[in-house]
C-alpha cells in the first residue's frame, strides 16, 4: 500500500489493488473495493457498499457512496457500482441506492461527469455520458450511451434520457427525452436532433436520414404520440445499423411511464 498517502484513512477491511492511488486526507471506509490503476485525490470521502472499477480518475473533494438523501432509507444494506475508466471531477456527490426501490446506484464505463455534479440513489448512468458542471440527477434517473447533459440542468427523479440525446445548458427536463434528441430550456424544449454528436460518432448518410424521419413523424407530422410510435414501429430496414436505431426508438417509446418531451 506505498501508493497511499500518510493522512490518509483506509479502514484496514477495505479492498483495494495495489496499484490504486490515494492522496491526502481522504477516507475510505470498510466496504469500499477499488479496482487496478484507480486514482483518487485529496480530501476525497468514499464510504458504504461502494465497488469502483479500474482506471478510474476521482479529483479531490469528492463524496461518494453517501448514504441516499431518500427519507424511505433507513440504513438498510444498499450499493453503489461505478464502472472503468471514468474520470470525476471536483466536489460531485454519488449516493449509495434504496433498497425498497431497487437498492443499486450504477455508473458504467467511459464517463466524464464534471464539477459539483449529483447523482442521487438508484440512478443509472450507462457508458460514454458527458455531465456538464452542477448537473443534478433526481432519483432513478436512466441517461442511456453518449448522453450529454449541459452545465446546470436539472433532471426530476425517473425521468429517462435517450442514447445519443443531448441536454442543453440550464434545462429543466421533467419528461422522458427520446433517443439522438437535441432539448433545452425551461420549459424544456425540442430543438431537433443532435446532429453534431451524430456525426461525431460516425453516424452515415442513412442513419442520420433515419434519425431525422422518425424526428418528423414524432414532431412534425401533426400525429398523435400513439400514431407516432405506431408509425416508428412500423419502419423497416434491410441496413442492420438503421434497423438498430428504429428499435432502439421503438423500444424507448413503448416505455415512457412519465410521458416524452414533446
Amino acid at each position: 500500500m506505498v501508493n497511499i498517502h500518510p493522512t490518509a484513512l483506509v479502514d484496514s477491511t477495505a479492498e483495494l489493488d495495489s496499484t490504486v492511488t490515494v492522496g491526502p486526507y481522504t477516507v475510505i471506509g470498510p466496504d469500499v473495493h477499488i479496482g487496478p490503476g484507480t486514482h483518487v485525490g485529496p480530501h476525497c470521502v468514499i464510504e458504504g457498499r461502494t465497488t469502483i472499477g479500474k482506471n478510474n480518475t476521482i479529483f479531490q473533494f469528492n463524496s461518494i457512496g453517501a448514504v441516499p438523501q431518500d427519507k424511505k432509507y433507513a440504513g438498510e444494506p444498499s450499493e453503489l457500482i461505478i464502472g472503468d475508466d471514468n474520470t470525476i471531477r471536483e466536489f460531485c456527490t454519488i449516493n449509495l441506492g434504496v433498497q425498497a426501490a431497487g437498492g443499486v446506484t450504477r455508473i458504467g464505463s467511459r464517463n466524464w461527469i464534471m464539477a459539483y455534479c449529483h447523482i442521487a440513489h438508484d440512478c443509472r448512468v450507462d457508458d460514454h455520458t458527458t455531465l456538464a458542471n452542477n448537473t443534478t440527477l433526481g432519483g432513478h434517473v436512466h441517461l442511456a450511451d453518449w448522453v450529454t447533459v449541459g452545465g446546470l440542468t436539472g433532471i426530476h427523479q425517473f425521468v429517462k434520457v435517450g442514447a445519443h440525446a443531448m441536454v442543453g445548458f440550464a434545462s429543466a427536463v421533467s419528461q422522458d427525452v427520446p433517443p439522438f434528441m437535441l432539448v433545452d430550456g425551461n420549459p424544456m424544449t425540442v430543438r431537433g436532433i443532435n446532429t453534431v454528436g451524430l456525426r461525431r460518432r460516425d453516424f452515415s448518410a442513412a442513419r442520420l436520414a433515419m434519425v431525422k424521419h422518425m424526428h418528423r413523424l414524432l414532431y412534425r407530422q401533426g400525429m398523435t404520440l400513439d400514431g407516432a410510435r405506431q408509425a416508428i414501429l412500423d419502419l423497416v430496414s434491410d441496413a442492420p445499423e438503421i434497423a438498430g436505431d428504429i428499435a432502439l426508438m421503438s423500444a424507448f417509446l413503448v416505455n415512457a411511464p412519465r410521458g416524452i418531451a414533446r
